[in-house]
């Protein structure tokens, strides 16, 4: 199951980089977005770039592209990125749970969503289906 985010407005640069930021620390989601796909050579409707050069075929890679060892764990590193190549289509994020989520757990990541959001600037839709 996969909730789906659709961001209107600039920056969309700055929201992306807080919707992963909302995925550090929920280890029930894996999550995929327009930048990290075209790293991955995954097609998108939008298609997106990678922040600082940083490469998703590695631990290595994959620490410094969510902000070094102090940002993310190794543990978290195999789990973090969707092993799905399925296309975002219309949407600019996805978080792909483990397992069924619950109500609460889906309200959960709205409140968070509207939270890293908030002083972006941006709106948002959330999907889960």
């Amino acid at each position: 199951m996969k909730s789906y985010v659709k961001i209107y407005g600039p920056p969309m640069g700055k929201a992306i980089t807080a919707l992963r930021k909302v995925a550090l620390d929920m280890q029930e989601v894996c999550i995929m977005d327009s930048g990290i796909a075209a790293a991955l050579d995954i097609p998108t409707a939008g298609g997106g770039l990678v922040s600082g050069g940083a490469t998703l075929d590695s631990m290595e890679g994959i620490q410094t592209f969510f902000g070094g060892t102090a940002s993310i764990s190794e543990e978290r590193c195999g789990t973090i990125i969707s092993k799905g190549s399925e296309s975002l289509g219309k949407f600019d994020f996805f978080y792909e749970w483990f397992q069924k989520p619950s109500v609460s757990q889906v309200e959960d990541l709205m409140t968070k969503i509207d939270e890293v959001l908030e002083g972006v600037g941006v709106r948002y839709t959330l999907t889960t289906k």
